[in-house]
């Protein structure tokens, strides 16, 4: 019979806002206790009108980029690890 495991992850988001430079940093906590951080930033073209959710989506949307870049590296180091030799890159 095959055994399934459910585990899940929680990402704390936190934005701060100034002027028309939006950044965001967000913290994803694994389920061995592993803590990852990310960061990113938007910034209002002086053109464009003021849309804080639209800086917080671009802005939020990089800091998990930042985050999803970092578990693809921590993954390839723990496949080489496990493995003994370099394996191909995740990234």
């Amino acid at each position: 019979m095959e055994q399934h495991t459910l585990v899940g992850w929680h990402v704390d988001m936190e934005f701060k806002e100034e002027g028309s430079r939006t950044d965001s940093a967000a913290m994803v906590r694994l389920a061995d206790g592993t803590e990852v951080r990310g960061h990113g930033h938007a910034q209002r073209h002086p053109s464009d009108a003021e849309q804080l959710r639209v800086g917080e989506e671009i802005a939020g949307a990089r800091a998990l980029m930042d985050i999803a870049t970092q578990l693809l590296q921590k993954a390839h180091v723990e496949i080489d690890e496990e493995k003994g030799k370099p394996s191909h890159p995740l990234i």
